[in-house]
């Protein structure tokens, strides 16, 4: 999920440059330091086990990944468009957050990191929750 919440914090953190309306802009703030928040959880059992940030998966667009040609095409769209791509992305991003974590809590070894899956998935949950109901891209 690093690399996961990695590129939707690089989408969220164009915000600022591309949207003058404030919901939008408010959506990306909330959810960048929600994402922040989640990978310094993630990143913790790493750094206090010495596991190494080895990025199997670099270079992959893993479902619900913030994709480097959507990147590329947000850093390019300003507005309405830009806003699109924004709600686009982090509703697949916080769907396949959901099922990550789902699975972690079925299957997952560790009751640490069940109970971080569980609160990461309750986060992913409230805010697909408020950006399906603005009804807005």
């Amino acid at each position: 999920m690093i690399p996961m919440n990695e590129r939707a914090r690089l989408l969220t953190g164009l915000a600022p440059s591309r949207t003058a309306d404030p919901a939008p802009a408010d959506l990306a703030a909330r959810t960048g330091t929600r994402l922040e928040r989640e990978l310094a959880d993630l990143r913790a059992p790493l750094d206090l086990s010495g596991t190494p940030d080895t990025r199997p998966h670099e270079g992959h667009d893993m479902p619900g990944m913030v994709g480097l040609d959507t990147l590329r095409k947000a850093e390019k769209a300003k507005g309405e468009q830009f806003e699109r791509i924004l709600a686009d992305g982090l509703r697949a991003h916080l769907a396949r957050t959901g099922k990550l974590c789902a699975s972690e809590r079925t299957s997952g070894g560790s009751e640490e990191a069940k109970a971080l899956a569980a609160t990461i998935a309750g986060s992913a949950v409230r805010e697909l929750d408020r950006l399906t109901a603005t009804n807005r891209p």
